[in-house]
């Protein structure tokens, strides 16, 4: 006869420690005044948490996120705003990096918003600022913060100039907002700081004929990075192609006259008459009204910004008009309806 004995006890699939560590790594939900208390007092858990509420989709998230920029705003527009830009491969992180120590070792408290292109695919970001800045990262002055575009710059713009506020309101004097690439994101970044900074390279080909002309025309300087070693000579004669270009260009609604500088973010060669430079402007622009009167229009500019973003979300959201998506689609591949007539017979349904 066939006797069969009981099997060994199998372990659990998932051990109980395990879960039980997780719920107590389980982040604190805070209040409002919690929030703002925090951010007031520099606690960077805090505040990593409110960014990452203003980044939500979730509108209960977006509610409290309001909230807390409201109570925020007063505290904020302390700080110098700096955009910077490039191509790619032009040493971008290598330069904030030895830009912001260089500010920290000034005493300033430096906060450095990354932007980072999503996969249009899957939403994914690489967020890789941090490992790319290692030094800058664990210097308790600086705060560096990677977010993803998701896809949309409009948003973007107005999340960003959300989390700078924020940022202000914890003590950060210098906002650097980086942006990957030369492509319409720095449209946007341009939108939301007070100097647009273009980072080039000498030796990667025509440059003049590599970059449009409207990113050079929004630019308020031009560093030709990488300046050392072997590369000076080509750095010096790019500068100088450069700034040639510039002076065809019509004068600036600022006053301030647009310059070229070399550095080596390397070596540390430049970098304190970068600062100087933006220095420079801050008080010509702060002097003749400029700086107030451009960050009154940048204000305008994403309250309208939102408006779209919420008309589109409110337009995308409505049942009647998913319902009706489908069929009307239909009707535009078929040829029975104008793109223009199917549009419009979709926006006449949330009037």
């Amino acid at each position: 006869m066939l006797i069969v004995q009981d099997a060994i006890p199998q372990p659990e699939i998932v051990n109980p420690d395990a879960i039980k560590n997780i719920r107590l790594r389980k982040k604190k939900k805070y209040t409002c005044d919690e929030y703002v208390t925090g951010i007031l007092n520099g606690n960077r858990v805090i505040m990593g948490q409110a960014i990452t509420l203003v980044e939500s989709l979730l509108p209960e998230h977006n509610e409290l996120a309001q909230q807390i920029i409201e109570r925020c705003l007063p505290y904020s527009g302390k700080s110098i705003r700096i955009g910077v830009t490039g191509v790619p491969g032009a040493g971008k992180s290598t330069f904030i990096e030895a830009f912001g120590k260089y500010l920290t070792s000034l005493g300033h408290k430096v906060a450095v918003l990354a932007i980072d292109p999503s996969s249009t695919r899957t939403r994914g970001s690489i967020l890789g600022d941090k490992t790319r800045m290692e030094d800058l990262s664990t210097d308790e002055n600086a705060f560096i913060r990677p977010s993803p575009s998701a896809g949309t710059l409009g948003g973007v713009a107005r999340k960003t100039h959300e989390i700078i506020f924020l940022c202000e309101a914890a003590g950060f004097d210098v906002v650097l907002v980086e942006t990957v690439g030369v492509g319409q994101s720095e449209t946007a970044v341009h939108s939301m700081v007070d100097f647009f900074l273009l980072v080039l390279i000498a030796g990667a080909g025509d440059e003049l004929q590599g970059i449009k002309r409207g990113i050079m025309e929004m630019a308020d300087a031009i560093i030709i990075n990488k300046a050392d070693g072997d590369n000076i000579d080509k750095a010096n004669l790019a500068a100088r192609s450069y700034a040639n270009a510039l002076h065809l260009f019509p004068p600036t609604d600022s006053g301030w006259t647009p310059k070229v500088l070399t550095c080596s973010s390397i070596q540390n060669h430049g970098v304190s008459d970068i600062w100087t430079m933006i220095s420079d402007y801050k008080s010509l622009t702060t002097t003749n009204d400029y700086f107030y009167i451009k960050r009154n229009k940048q204000s305008l500019d994403v309250m309208y910004s939102t408006i779209n973003e919420q008309i589109k979300y409110k337009f995308y959201n409505n049942e009647v008009v998913m319902e009706k998506i489908p069929e009307i689609e239909k009707s535009v591949i078929s040829g029975k309806c104008s793109s223009y007539t199917a549009a419009k017979k979709l926006l006449d349904i949330v009037k």
